[in-house]
C-alpha cells in the first residue's frame, strides 16, 4: 500500500503520458542516426544528466509545422525515457525560437478535418512537455511567436536573451490566439495576456520576465552557459524527488487551498520514504555529498513490523 502511495503521482504522469499520442507513433531515428543537418529536431546529451533538443528549421523560422510537432513530440518521449536523463533543454537553431504554426498548413483547401488534427497535436505536444516527469527548460534567443510562444509558456522553466522578443500575433493573420492564450494565461496578469492577445505586439525578454513569461534574462553570449547552469544544478539532485515534486506542483495547482495541503502533506510524507530522501538527510547530518540511487525505491518501515 505504502509503495502505491508513494508512486501515486508518478502513476498518474505514466497515464497521463500513456495517453499521449506521441507515445503511439512511431518512432523516427535517432538524431546520432540521420543528417543533423536536415533533421528538423536535433539532440544532444550531456554528461551530467541534461538532453538538449535543437529545433532546427531556421529556413522556416523554426515553425511548428505537423513535421515538427511530431518530430518533437517523439524526440521529447525518447528523452524522458532515457535513464540517465534528468532535465530537457528545449532551444532552436537560428535567430527565431519559434514562429508558431506554419500557416500553409492552414489554407481553407487543406480541409478542417486536417486543421483539427495540427491544432490537437499542438496541444497534446504542449501537455506532453508539462506532464513530463523530468523538468524542461526553454532556452530562447530571438522571438518566439504565437505557438512557439506557446511552448515557452507551457517549459518548466524559460531563460532568454536580452534581445529575446515574445507574441501571440495571431490577430494581424484574423486567427486568434486561443489555444496559445491557455499557456500564457496562466503564466502572466490577465489583463497583460488580453492585451498581447488583442494587439498581437511583441513584448521584450525584460517584460516576459516581469510577467512571469520566463524566469531568466541574460546577455546573448552567456545565455547557453546560464541554461546550462540551471539544468546542471537540477542533474545533480535526486531523478525521483525532482519527478515527484513536479507532478505535486502541477496537480496542487488546480485544487483549492486545502485539498492543495491535503495533497501535498501525503507526498511530503511519502516522499520521506524514498531511499533517496533518507540519503539526503543522512549526508546533511553527517556532512557529506548525498549520493542518490536515482531510483523509486522505499526503505523499510520497520514500525509496521
Amino acid at each position: 500500500m505504502a509503495l502505491l502511495l508513494v508512486l501515486l503521482l508518478v502513476i498518474l504522469l505514466v497515464i497521463k503520458l500513456t495517453c499521449c499520442k506521441f507515445l503511439h507513433a512511431t518512432p523516427s531515428q535517432s538524431s546520432k542516426e540521420t543528417d543533423k543537418s536536415t533533421d528538423l529536431v536535433v539532440r544532444e546529451d550531456y554528461d551530467f544528466g541534461a538532453t538538449v533538443l535543437k529545433l532546427n528549421n531556421p529556413s522556416k523560422r523554426n515553425a511548428l509545422s505537423s513535421a515538427m510537432l511530431t518530430r518533437l513530440g517523439d524526440s521529447l518521449v525518447q528523452a524522458y525515457k532515457t535513464p540517465e536523463t534528468k532535465a530537457i533543454i528545449l532551444k532552436a537553431e537560428g535567430k527565431v525560437f519559434s514562429a508558431g504554426h506554419d500557416l500553409r498548413e492552414l489554407t481553407h483547401d487543406r480541409g478542417t478535418d486536417l486543421h483539427r488534427e495540427i491544432f490537437e497535436k499542438c496541444s497534446e505536444l504542449m501537455k506532453l512537455v508539462q506532464d513530463l516527469p523530468v523538468p524542461v527548460i526553454a532556452q530562447v534567443n530571438g522571438l518566439a511567436t504565437a505557438a512557439g510562444c506557446q511552448l515557452v509558456a507551457s517549459c518548466d522553466i524559460a531563460v532568454a536573451s536580452e534581445t529575446s522578443r515574445f507574441a501571440t500575433p495571431g490577430v494581424h493573420v484574423g486567427l486568434f490566439c486561443s489555444t496559445p492564450a491557455v499557456a500564457v494565461g496562466r503564466c502572466i496578469p490577465r489583463k497583460v495576456a488580453m492585451e498581447m492577445l488583442f494587439t498581437g505586439e511583441p513584448i521584450s525578454a525584460q517584460e516576459a520576465l516581469l510577467y512571469g513569461l520566463i524566469s531568466r534574462v541574460t546577455p546573448e553570449d552567456k545565455l547557453e552557459a546560464t541554461t546550462l547552469s540551471i539544468a546542471q544544478k537540477i542533474c545533480s539532485k535526486s531523478k525521483p524527488v525532482i519527478s515527484l515534486g513536479k507532478a505535486a506542483f502541477n496537480e496542487q495547482m488546480k485544487l483549492d487551498r486545502d485539498a492543495a495541503y491535503c495533497l501535498t502533506t501525503n507526498t511530503m510524507v511519502e516522499n520521506t520514504a524514498l531511499v533517496d530522501c533518507q540519503e539526503g538527510i543522512a549526508a546533511f547530518v553527517e556532512k557529506r555529498t548525498p549520493k542518490w540511487t536515482n531510483q523509486y525505491n522505499q526503505v523499510i518501515d520497520n514500525s509496521k513490523k
